[in-house]
């Protein structure tokens, strides 16, 4: 390899909010540490494998591009859902990965995604290190679902549960608006197939003039129908409206998710995930035939991970943070590591970025505490309170135009 000093970034898995602001961290760190280069793959290390990146360069130009970037949902430079096979599987493909990378003259390999996407840094990493190539591999933590292991929480999980939080409480607002003389029954479906972070933060449209959601479930608990519809049938009968917030991936005592009590899709993805929808479907029609009252369901669905308008100001601060820190890290000689956010203090609220070992992290889930959920098993502490609130405060007012945000958009054309 010659002397010059390239860095490629990607990202993988399900957006979110302040992803970008990741990105934004890792393309300002690397130039200011002197990287010659800073390529991005086009929908991650997928595209990668067919040779499609770009020169960043060519994509940010301005200080105000970067604060632009830090501001746009979804993944700037796509994202994939692709898993590396291990590598005595299929030895080809990491070959053909490491000749990409020595043909760019890459010294920093940083991908931005959850668990997955550990796991890709794990095996690049592994494979350097046993075939004896000089790249370092680093991960930045990204995922709403916050369920990484060792940090304290990860970047695009605060926005979401700001955004969960305020819709619930204007889906409070409507409901009572119709409730005169009507009993009423809302069930909303909050993204988390084995962790309930993101449904616990529902919890937090409990304030000084909005009561907040009656009952919370999330999949760390077992859910039983018939203790469900008993307790419904008590709540309404002390209060006719009611809203009622659950994870997609609650479970039955058979393993089985509640959503395929509708006969849904079996759709599967590479990593074995079943596709979740219609949980809050069939417990709203379940109700209205128990109960006899009207019933409706709302998935928050892609809007939680999407609504960059709602995003955490500390939010977008620490993805901007741990996006530079790998940065800084991978120069420094660090290679098989994720970035983590560790708090310092709660009050005020502090953060800074710390590094582990990935395998310490790829292929392990970080679920809510069984002593931050009630004895009930409905509703969640104010532990579990006091660790979401610092995460969803402040905004970064969007750069409006004709009345609408504006997002920095990839453009292939740029020269």
């Amino acid at each position: 390899m010659s002397n010059l000093r390239n860095i490629i970034v990607g990202q993988s898995g399900g957006p979110t909010s302040v992803i970008n602001s990741s990105l934004a961290g890792v393309y300002k760190t690397a130039k200011e540490r002197g990287f010659h280069k800073v390529y991005g793959m086009l929908h991650g290390v997928q595209g990668f494998l067919d040779e499609k990146y770009v020169d960043l360069s060519t994509q940010i130009h301005t200080d105000m591009d970067i604060e632009l970037l830090k501001r746009t949902p979804s993944a700037f430079l796509g994202s994939c859902r692709y898993k590396l096979p291990e590598i005595h599987e299929d030895p080809d493909i990491y070959e053909k990965i490491f000749h990409i990378l020595d043909k760019l003259e890459i010294e920093a390999f940083i991908y931005i995604g959850g668990n997955d996407s550990m796991d890709t840094i794990k095996k690049l990493s592994d494979y350097a290190i046993i075939k004896g190539h000089p790249q370092k591999f680093l991960g930045v933590p990204k995922t709403i679902d916050n369920d990484l292991a060792l940090t304290d929480h990860t970047p695009g999980f605060g926005s979401a549960a700001k955004y969960i939080a305020a819709s619930t409480k204007e889906v409070i607002r409507d409901a009572l608006g119709l409730s005169y003389n009507k009993e009423n029954i809302t069930i909303l479906e909050i993204m988390g197939r084995n962790a309930g972070w993101l449904t616990g933060a529902t919890a937090l449209a409990k304030t000084e003039e909005c009561s907040g959601p009656d009952l919370i479930y999330l999949p760390e608990l077992t859910f039983d129908m018939d203790k469900f519809l008993k307790k419904v049938q008590k709540l309404i009968k002390q209060k006719p409206n009611l809203v009622i917030a659950v994870s997609e991936g609650i479970r039955l005592a058979d393993n089985r998710y509640v959503c395929e009590l509708s006969g849904g899709p079996d759709y599967v993805d590479a990593f074995g995930h079943k596709q979740l929808q219609g949980t809050a479907a069939y417990l709203a029609t379940f109700l209205g035939a128990e109960i006899g009252c009207k019933t409706r369901s709302i998935e928050f669905s892609t809007l939680q991970r999407s609504a960059s308008h709602m995003a955490s100001r500390t939010d977008i601060d620490e993805a901007f943070m741990v996006g530079g820190a790998a940065v800084k890290a991978a120069d420094e000689g660090d290679t098989g590591k994720m970035v983590v956010i560790d708090r310092v203090s709660d009050d005020p609220y502090m953060s800074t970025a710390g590094i582990y070992d990935v395998h310490r992290i790829a292929n392990n889930e970080k679920l809510v505490p069984r002593e931050w959920v009630n004895k009930e098993g409905d509703f969640v502490t104010e532990d579990f309170i006091d660790y979401v609130k610092p995460l969803i405060q402040g905004d970064y007012a969007p750069f409006m135009v004709n009345g609408l945000p504006q997002h920095l958009v990839l453009d292939l054309d740029k020269k």
